[in-house]
């Protein structure tokens, strides 16, 4: 049976993820009454909660008489370091492009991707059974990036399938009376376009190239075979990133069918296999067969940009709410992360802190967020860039930056990416919406999520990517303007503080909320901080009871989930995190050992 190995890139919410669903559904991997899930390659918990793939997953289908191995990649730039690993294990790239949104951020990120690897690529435009969708001009707008990402000749000969993955339709044409219920097109296409894999004459040689954990054989690594085949119990040698050699016994093969990883007692090359055996196998190592010791160029992966410090839990509610609270069960849980995921980088910061660098706020949040689900309690620090000294220069990472709102928000948006450091490269009106990019510093985008959304009032949409790193720029950006309400005092809010408290600013607090000393309970609505007290309770008298407090009507209290918590502390500031809660906090929670330092930092300043 022939091989074809073939990756799935987009911009993220183009459709992969579904578009791998019609093909496993069509190639009939399911049984008739299996009952399969939407997305059904999304197993993760927060990638079914969010809709994106975090980790890329192979899987495999079989097409008349091919095996199809296909990979699901991520789309956000964050989890780049997944997508360009990748495109080492295949030999074909289906390009997926939304027939409205058209090329995006992300797409060009992921295609350079492709076309650096030297990817034969076919597009395919999804989506077409939108009401908007503009087909002609994207396609046009494919072939325009591909010619500014310098694709050879044949690379921009590509093949282009029209289709709706949603829907399980496609055609080769673009007339939409031409759909049909199969997705055959996109397979025969795979079948004589995709080069069968490279492979190579000679004994058995592997590198794995992602990594999976399980907790009966350890690590596994996952990659092709680049020549020969092995089979269970074999013995074979690794030849270690730093140059040295360790021998070890094959435990278990993994092949992949569908939406199962099946154990196999021999494997091929050119296949797409997991291998378990060495516990501590790293991406970018050779396995070979003994005797046969010759490393493969080690995989490039592009640093981290963004780093924050992971800190043991200080507040006084520690050990409330979570499992996991030492220093050293956060370090273990930690450099166990930066095990499988090779863009994560941890150092110890001190005894009770780490640094942990990361390709950006989603893969850092994400962290956090599986962390809080385990059982761990910790606090965090305000997201920073990574500076770098190149030729003798501070520099900073940029990112490109594309969006699309509303033409009565335009104004706004310029002013605000203008404050934040923002250069605008162009600015295209399209019915209804306008569409803007810009060069921003990294850290000029700390924070600017939730104030996009405020000024769009949730109608726009805004992507970013890595770009470059740029010399350093002088002007602060990225630091909330408005102060914060702080809690004076400890324990539980009530209706009488609060109502005495809402002209002060908006509260993130409701009656009954635990608070403690030095705790952010709110927003002031001037620059400065504001130390409040929230426990507060009506002194009793003979003609007034205590118990009228459910008289008083309060405001909603302002929701922030962990991104927008993340991007709203300033440098000062701190983000609590346990199973059950979040809460925002000073680092200083002495409301008059706050007030001195406070008082030094701005004399300081002057």
């Amino acid at each position: 049976m022939e091989i074809r190995n073939v990756a799935i890139i987009a911009h993220v919410d183009h459709g992969k993820t579904t578009l791998v669903d019609g093909l496993l559904k069509e190639s009939n991997t399911f049984r008739e009454n299996e009952v399969v899930a939407e997305r059904a390659m999304d197993s993760n918990d927060i990638e079914r909660e969010r809709g994106i793939t975090i980790l890329a997953k192979p899987t495999s289908v079989k097409y008349k008489d091919y095996k199809i191995n296909i990979l699901d990649t991520p789309g956000h730039a964050d989890f780049g370091g997944e997508v360009e690993r990748i495109m080492h294990m295949v030999d074909g790239a289906i390009l997926l492009v939304d027939a409205y949104e058209g090329v995006m951020p992300q797409t060009k990120f992921v295609l350079k991707k492709a076309l650096e690897a030297n990817l034969k690529i076919i597009v395919v435009v999804n989506k077409v059974d939108k009401p908007t969708s503009r087909i002609n001009e994207v396609v046009e707008e494919v072939l325009e990036l591909l010619m500014e990402l310098g694709a050879s000749d044949e690379q921009l000969d590509f093949k282009t399938v029209y289709a709706s993955a949603i829907n399980g339709t496609c055609s080769l044409s673009p007339d939409l009376s031409t759909q049909e219920k199969t997705m055959d097109p996109i397979f025969d296409l795979i079948v004589n376009e995709v080069p069968a894999p490279k492979v190579e004459e000679g004994a058995f040689r592997f590198q794995p190239a992602l990594l999976d954990y399980n907790d009966y054989v350890g690590r596994i690594g996952i990659g092709t075979i680049n020549r020969g085949s092995v089979k269970v119990n074999e013995m074979v040698s690794c030849v270690r990133l730093d140059g040295s050699i360790k021998k070890f016994r094959i435990q278990k093969l993994f092949s992949y069918y569908g939406l199962k990883r099946l154990e196999v007692e021999e494997a091929h090359a050119g296949d797409v296999i997991a291998i378990a055996g060495l516990a501590d196998i790293e991406v970018g190592e050779t396995i070979c067969a003994e005797g046969h010791e010759e490393a493969l160029p080690k995989l490039r992966i592009d640093e981290p940009t963004l780093q924050m410090t992971f800190g043991v839990n200080s507040s006084p509610f520690v050990g409330k709410e979570g499992k996991f609270v030492t220093a050293t069960k956060i370090r273990e849980r930690l450099y166990k992360q930066a095990e499988s995921d090779v863009s994560l980088k941890i150092r110890d910061n001190d005894q009770e802190s780490f640094i942990v660098s990361g390709r950006g706020e989603l893969h850092l949040s994400i962290l956090i967020e599986n962390m809080r689900r385990e059982g761990f309690e910790l606090e965090v620090s305000k997201p920073e860039v990574i500076i770098k000294e190149i030729d003798g220069v501070e520099c900073e990472p940029y990112e490109d930056v594309s969006i699309e709102c509303p033409e009565d928000t335009v104004g706004s948006i310029i002013e605000a990416l203008g404050l934040r450091g923002g250069t605008m490269e162009t600015m295209t009106n399209l019915p209804g919406v306008v569409k803007l990019t810009y060069t921003v510093p990294s850290r000029g985008l700390i924070g600017f999520t939730t104030d996009f959304m405020t000024m769009t009032k949730g109608f726009g949409i805004l992507n970013h990517t890595f770009k470059e790193y740029l010399p350093k720029q002088g002007t602060q950006v990225g630091e909330r303007k408005l102060g914060v309400l702080v809690s004076m005092e400890n324990g539980a809010c009530t209706a009488y503080a609060l109502g005495q408290l809402e002209d002060r600013g908006v509260m993130f607090v409701e009656p009954g909320t635990e608070v403690y000393e030095g705790m952010i309970v709110g927003e002031a609505n001037k620059d400065a901080d504001l130390a409040v007290n929230v426990v507060k309770g009506k002194n009793l008298t003979n003609t007034r009871s205590a118990g009228k407090d459910h008289t008083v009507v309060l405001k909603r209290p302002k929701q922030l989930s962990l991104e927008a918590a993340l991007e709203y502390i300033n440098g000062d500031e701190l983000v609590e995190i346990t199973p059950i809660n979040f809460r925002l906090r000073k680092k200083i929670l002495n409301t008059e050992e706050r007030k001195k330092y406070d008082a030094r930092i701005r004399n300081e300043q002057k």
